[in-house]
């Protein structure tokens, strides 16, 4: 199926309910899918083919959502870029995708419009706003036509390439296909609990592949209301929360954070909040706990990559969830902890996650070596360490990489971490390793404190010391006053300076 019918089969089943609202402004299903064929119309006629790989790099906005389902309806193959991205990101991704089309906002070109100058091969270049030489205005290409026929796109075309960060070396395109992620979409919006008038707060950029799934595509197979922000605020979502009726709320742990902070600080005159997503990251238990207190709901904590369109493992609904825990398989996906030869492990038992399902990429842009090392033995390596628990919900214990081996000890950063955070004055931590000339590594903790809190790292590394076996505490602590983060808010462990 192409992935646009999420929205047309929603326009047919809800055509008066809002869709998305967005800075003050408001569609419903019918005027969103109306738009969406009067630019799909637009593309067409500026020479979008089937199968031409078009670059979409705006911030969220109404525009954004009417380009991606109106390239699906073309048949074209979205390329979703971070807007912030400078010139040696773009250079990478535009190349190596072959891409062909360029959309993108006016006030977001310092880099790319001049790399484009240099890539003749990307000759569709559109502007939304103030559109520069050689742009052309996004607002001439809608047109007054009626419906546009909906390319028919087969589950295993290729319908977006997402660029992952990874740890090393340039960022990989994983190639998703229009059954990936409808799939996904599908299976997540069915499997969450909502209500006709639930509204999804839709704070997560649609560049990344979280929010394009559970927020966006999820929330228009249901045909709820999503409203949609440029980037997230704390104290706009709390607002939201506050007056509205009925509110699902999907992010990061370190939104999560953030609000409960909040709430810390100031009690909710009321929350809305039916429940919350987490992804992206692991969440604290900590700070689970804390929002959930504050806010008067449940967390489901999920898990997922890129590369399977992105969930494949999430707290049950209507089941117990579990603080600490990501879940159980989604429907039609599996997955097992294995050993080092790919053989499975028993429960308690640490080693690389994998899994299967019909989210799973087809691969790699341009790197079948990559490809077929990922998805040795038809299963995804997500290269991530986690063990399953005799009812067979799944925890992460850490990325595989980044496991800290201190003279021959395993230590892994997440359970410092998830020490660190019961701590009452740090806000937020990230724990990896040094190099030691001894030991091979050693454990360090780098912390942001909660403003007008106090706490040394002498303090810090006795709260740990006393919870943890002697070779998993942090010896060297650094104090901060933030943590670097994603477009998406997770903790950047990458660009990290340790202080030895």
């Amino acid at each position: 199926m192409n992935i646009a019918e999420l929205l047309s089969k929603s326009a047919q089943r809800r055509p008066e309910h809002p869709a998305v609202i967005f800075a003050g402004q408001s569609l419903t299903y019918a005027q969103l899918n109306r738009r969406c064929d009067q630019m799909a119309w637009g593309l067409q006629q500026a020479g979008l083919r089937p199968g031409d790989v078009c670059v979409l790099m705006m911030p969220n906005s109404l525009s954004w959502v009417i380009v991606y389902y109106a390239l699906a309806k073309v048949g074209a193959v979205v390329l979703p870029v971070n807007f912030l991205y400078r010139s040696e990101e773009l250079r990478h991704i535009f190349g190596d995708s072959g891409a062909r089309a360029f959309i993108g906002h006016g006030e977001h070109l310092t880099y790319a419009g001049p790399l484009l100058a240099q890539m003749p091969v990307i000759d569709l270049r559109i502007a939304e706003g103030q559109a520069p030489a050689g742009f052309r205005p996004l607002s001439e290409l809608y047109q007054e036509r009626g419906p546009f026929p909906a390319h028919p796109a087969q589950d295993d075309d290729t319908w977006a390439i997402i660029y992952t960060s990874g740890t090393t070396g340039l960022a990989k395109g994983a190639m998703l296909t229009h059954g990936n992620l409808a799939s996904n979409a599908i299976t997540v919006g069915d499997m969450r609990h909502t209500e006709p008038q639930d509204v999804v707060l839709g704070v997560l950029p649609l560049f990344h592949i979280y929010g394009q799934t559970s927020a966006l595509n999820a929330g228009i197979h249901l045909g709820l209301t999503i409203r949609l922000w440029e980037h997230f605020e704390a104290s706009e979502v709390r607002a939201a929360i506050e007056e509205l009726e009925s509110t699902v709320f999907i992010g990061v742990p370190t939104m999560y954070n953030r609000l409960a902070e909040l709430a810390g600080e100031r009690p909710l005159r009321r929350s809305s909040l039916r429940f919350g997503i987490s992804g992206g990251a692991s969440l604290p238990v900590e700070v689970l706990r804390r929002f959930e207190g504050a806010f008067s709901t449940t967390i489901y904590e999920g898990y997922g990559l890129t590369e399977c369109s992105p969930v494949a493992v999430e707290n049950p609904y209507g089941r117990r969830t579990k603080p600490g825990s990501i879940g159980v398989p989604i429907p039609g996906f599996k997955a097992k902890v294995v050993d080092d030869q790919d053989q499975e492990l028993p429960s308690g038992r640490v080693g690389e996650i994998l899994v299967q399902g019909p989210g799973v990429m087809k691969g790699y842009l341009n790197q079948p070596e990559a490809t077929a090392l990922a998805l040795k033995g038809g299963w995804l390596h997500t290269g991530d360490l986690g063990r399953r628990d005799e009812d067979g919900y799944l925890y992460v214990v850490d990325r595989k990489k980044e496991m800290i081996i201190r003279g021959g000890y395993n230590v892994y950063p997440r359970e410092i971490e998830e020490v660190l955070y019961q701590h009452p004055a740090v806000l937020e931590a990230a724990v990896l390793g040094a190099p030691h000339q001894d030991l091979g590594e050693e454990v360090a903790a780098v912390i942001a404190l909660r403003p007008g809190a106090a706490a040394s790292a002498e303090d810090l590394r006795g709260f740990v010391k006393e919870r943890v076996a002697p070779y998993k505490y942090p010896r060297i602590i650094n104090l901060v006053p933030e943590l670097p983060k994603t477009s998406t808010g997770k903790i950047l462990k990458r660009g990290i300076k340790v202080q030895v």
